[in-house]
């Protein structure tokens, strides 16, 4: 991980290059919440960002933490693939708490005005699952359900760190399930054919991935933001598809600080 000075160089230089919106993510970036905190407080408050968001699995958040950052957070994304706690445990999400986590979030954020959105991994596993009362309860601004993909080098066999082989449905299988909840207001379905290469990711060294099509980039702090996004592949059009751009400030955020 990059010393915090070393991290708002990079934050400063892709502000400076137009990023509007950054998402932090992981692994889990709870794991080091000063270090997230002040980040967060730093694109909000100094490089006067419009949207910063956090990913967490929940599990590391504490109500202090979010008293005294909330200000400066717009969203918290929170991933939710089974309601069904049996099965979470069966693929190792929580130890048999998960749920229970990440209804407390949900009102932990409308208490302290963070926009709260779900993501949900539809695969082999879900796709018969009705979560359709659950995200009710839960009322996210935004549910992101994702269909799952293999990546080559990434999930795609034994060899690699993780194998999603027996996850994956056909686009069919995934059709099914986005009908079964289509009058969820909060739902964007994102398939196979606009997730892969419509993101632009920077690595924990500042350097932007190039999954599934070759190595990444140098970082940006050794050869500039411009230099950097010649090097990566990012697929506009999908990210436009996918409605990359959406109202991501909360309410009440006007940047005076």
């Amino acid at each position: 991980m990059l010393p915090i000075d070393e991290a708002k160089k990079g934050l400063k230089l892709l502000v400076n290059a137009g990023m509007r919106k950054v998402n932090f993510a992981g692994g889990e970036p709870f794991l080091y919440p000063a270090f997230l905190g002040e980040l967060i407080r730093y694109c909000k408050q100094d490089l006067q960002m419009e949207s910063v968001t956090v990913v967490t699995n929940g599990s590391l958040v504490k109500e202090k933490w979010l008293h005294q950052y909330a200000p400066h957070l717009d969203i918290m994304a929170v991933p939710c693939d089974f309601f069904h706690e049996r099965t979470n445990t069966m693929i190792g999400r929580g130890k048999g708490t998960h749920l229970e986590t990440f209804v407390k979030l949900s009102q932990l954020c409308r208490k302290r005005n963070v926009k709260f959105k779900v993501n949900t991994v539809v695969c082999r596993y879900n796709i018969d699952e009705d979560m359709n009362a659950m995200i009710a309860e839960v009322a996210p601004f935004r549910w992101k359900c994702f269909q799952v993909l293999v990546v080559e080098g990434e999930n795609d066999s034994s060899t690699t760190l993780r194998n999603a082989q027996r996850f994956t449905i056909s686009n069919g299988e995934y059709q099914t399930f986005l009908s079964r909840h289509a009058y969820q207001k909060s739902l964007v379905p994102e398939s196979n054919a606009v997730m892969k290469s419509s993101y632009l990711i920077l690595d924990e060294n500042m350097r932007f991935l190039n999954k599934g099509v070759k190595e990444p980039t140098k970082s940006i702090l050794e050869i500039g933001v411009p230099a950097a996004m010649n090097d990566v592949y990012w697929d506009e059009a999908s990210f436009a598809r996918r409605e990359g751009e959406y109202e991501w400030q909360k309410e009440d955020t006007a940047l005076d600080f």
